[in-house]
């Protein structure tokens, strides 16, 4: 008998566990007590007849349940390994469509992006997301880069302070291939655009990056506090080389009205004012 045989002879002969409620059926077989289905079969090995284990109809749907919640969890991991190295800001984790408090009219468009995604990588369809400082452009993008993330779409969430810093810390021979690994991403998240610093090397390397995704043809999302005037009519070639790349590949979508930073201010104010004696205008005038 060889190795093989002698091994399953091992597992046939093993005793597996037996339910109070299980039965012995005409067969000879042993059967489950709730699904009555087989627990055991008859196969020869060797020349012998022997008796083996097999999952019941219940068991084999129990082991599927705890593949498919391994799995989830698993998918979960991933999930949040993909999140913690895409999206730089941890902040900007909590911003998704469920955390919505219903006051950005826009989200229906961002959940619309998501929905459509395919046809919006298909398209190189972009988003240039302007406006006051507070309005939720911030949350809109970060909405639409979890919902793709959970997707398992490679996204990027991050800002020109970050991609400069890390251009200003590796040799000029590794800086392309740090702005080639941007593109890698299906799709890039400019958080902020227009704060960065306004030194020559600064802009080039905007344009550099800017210019990178234009060529390869991947969706763009840029929020920003600068007007569309500013973007359309820049103060110098520098700047306009950078706006004019940033409209022909994002579509405006404007964020006008009130400061939600400023709304949740007033509420945090409101709420802890009992705390202080002298009430809210002590706490205004600090």
């Amino acid at each position: 008998m060889n190795g093989v045989n002698e091994l399953l002879v091992q597992i046939a002969e093993k005793e597996f566990p037996q339910e109070p409620e299980d039965y012995t059926g005409e067969d000879g077989l042993l059967y489950c007590g709730k699904c009555h289905t087989r627990k055991q079969r008859r196969f020869e090995i060797a020349g012998r007849e022997m008796v083996v284990h097999i999952l019941c109809k219940c068991g084999q749907e129990e082991r599927d349940r705890e593949a498919a919640e391994y799995r989830r969890r698993e998918e979960m991991e991933h999930i949040r390994r993909m999140k913690g190295s895409s999206i730089h800001d941890r902040q900007l984790l909590e911003c998704t469509f469920e955390t919505d408090d219903g006051t950005l009219p826009q989200i229906s468009s961002a959940k619309k992006y998501v929905e459509t995604w395919e046809e919006r990588l298909r398209n190189n369809d972009g988003l240039l997301l302007w406006g006051d400082i507070g309005t939720g452009k911030t949350f809109y993008a970060a909405c639409i880069a979890n919902a793709l993330i959970e997707r398992g779409v490679s996204v990027l969430m991050t800002n020109f302070a970050k991609i400069l810093n890390k251009l200003s810390g590796i040799y000029s021979d590794d800086k392309n291939e740090f702005v080639a690994s941007l593109m890698r991403y299906s799709l890039l998240v400019i958080d902020d655009f227009g704060i960065e610093r306004n030194t020559e090397y600064a802009l080039e390397q905007v344009f550099n990056v800017i210019d990178e995704r234009y060529k390869t043809k991947k969706p763009l999302i840029v929020t920003t506090n600068l007007s569309i005037f500013t973007l359309k009519h820049p103060e110098d070639t520098a700047h306009k080389r950078i706006y004019d790349r940033v409209l022909s590949m994002c579509v405006p979508v404007s964020f006008i009205g009130e400061n939600h930073r400023e709304k949740e201010s007033e509420i945090k104010i409101r709420s802890c004012s009992e705390l202080f004696e002298e009430g809210e205008e002590c706490i205004r005038e600090i």
